[in-house]
């Protein structure tokens, strides 16, 4: 009887063991389930606050990409309007001109006032002609003086 005795001690105390054991992970259950409330909510506020940042982001990333497009173009007119000065400038027909070049896009506009109608002409086909121009805004003026009497013929 004494051995019944031992052995009903043992399952008696691997009951009250495991009887302690589920009625902590019991406690615990319902303490998680309490602060899942506030935690879901927490969750959502973030989740909330990260679609934010990325549609911020994605805002933030197209105005780059807009921007960049917008000096990439600015700066090769800029290249072109320096190639179409630089034609201008050179050409012994025009060096006493007083030109202004301003290029948007591949359209070039030229102004400013040139000695003779030959003088008009080669400047037109000198922007017209210069690679990345796709169109000439003819803009310049002849002196009256000049513009009745044709330009000489050089032999």
């Amino acid at each position: 009887m004494k051995k019944v005795h031992g052995i009903a001690k043992k399952v008696h105390g691997i009951a009250v063991f495991v009887a302690l054991g589920l009625f902590a992970a019991w406690a615990a259950g319902s303490g998680r389930a309490q602060q899942e409330g506030p935690a879901a909510k927490a969750g959502e506020k973030l989740d909330q606050f990260g679609r934010k940042i990325r549609r911020s982001i994605d805002k933030a990333e197209g105005a780059v990409r807009e921007g960049f497009h917008k000096t990439r173009e600015s700066v090769h007119s800029m290249g072109v309007a320096a190639r179409i000065y630089g034609r201008l400038h050179w050409d012994k027909a025009l060096q006493t001109s007083n030109l202004n070049v301003k290029v948007e896009e591949g359209v070039a506009t030229i102004s400013g006032s040139v000695p003779t109608a030959a003088a008009r002409a080669k400047a037109v086909t000198l922007t017209a002609e210069t690679v990345g121009v796709n169109k000439v805004i003819n803009e310049l003026t002849i002196p009256a003086s000049q513009a009745d009497n044709p330009a000489p013929r050089s032999r």
